[in-house]
């Protein structure tokens, strides 16, 4: 099975609510892990969990748009705050360079 497929199986098995509920731990778990992280410094030990929750978050955002139907809004969106993000460091470089 690959990523996606495996995905939509753990949404069949187990249901939206429960992997709502999944997602809403999941990335409260890459808070708490960027907070430690934060406090901590860069230690193997902190970034591996880092990478670790990063990991969870992305397979749960991936069951969030199988869930929503919304991969091309996702998309979309990136596109946008992507070409936004991009101004704006364009903006800070000329404000740096003067």
């Amino acid at each position: 099975m690959n990523f996606q497929e495996t995905c939509q199986k753990a949404v069949s098995l187990w249901g939206n609510q429960t992997q709502l509920d999944t997602a809403i731990e999941e990335a409260s778990e890459l808070i708490k892990a960027i907070c430690k992280l934060k406090r901590s410094g860069n230690s193997l030990e902190t970034v591996s969990a880092v990478a670790e929750e990063i990991a969870d978050v992305e397979i749960m955002i991936e069951q969030l748009k199988i869930m929503l139907y919304c991969y091309d809004d996702v998309e979309n969106w990136k596109k946008y705050k992507l070409e936004r993000l991009s101004r704006r460091i364009e903006e800070a470089e000329k404000k740096h360079a003067n």
